[in-house]
């Protein structure tokens, strides 16, 4: 199974709901739990973040890398600005929502996930 399969096959709803806001969401683990379900023997997911400041900003950049056999399928990027402070979260729980944000939009670069009609909740 190569991406184009991956991406036609994967099926990652958004099974959150933010009471607040009063939408639904997927997050990141939701994503790489779809793709464990369905990644054949010999295909790998690896995740990384790096962080970089521009100006004042800092900012949290995740990348996705698909391996087939180990060899280089795929590779995609997503970053979040990481806040300095957020009310209740210590530093590295800011830090950990910034990378699961970040990881969240690589991984669905990578398996073109979208919001479309074809999107089982849109």
């Amino acid at each position: 199974m190569m991406l184009a399969q991956i991406q036609a096959k994967l099926k990652a709803p958004k099974d959150k709901k933010n009471d607040f806001g009063g939408y639904s969401y997927r997050n990141a683990e939701c994503i790489l739990r779809a793709f464990k379900d369905i990644a054949p023997d010999g295909l790998s997911l690896i995740m990384s973040d790096e962080i970089s400041q521009v100006g004042e900003r800092i900012f949290l950049t995740a990348t996705a890398s698909l391996f087939h056999d180990g060899a280089l399928v795929a590779q995609a990027k997503g970053s979040a600005m990481h806040a300095m402070q957020k009310k209740g979260m210590d530093d590295a729980q800011i830090t950990g929502a910034c990378s699961s944000y970040a990881r969240k939009y690589a991984l669905s670069g990578l398996f073109a996930i979208d919001d479309s009609a074809d999107d089982p909740d849109a």
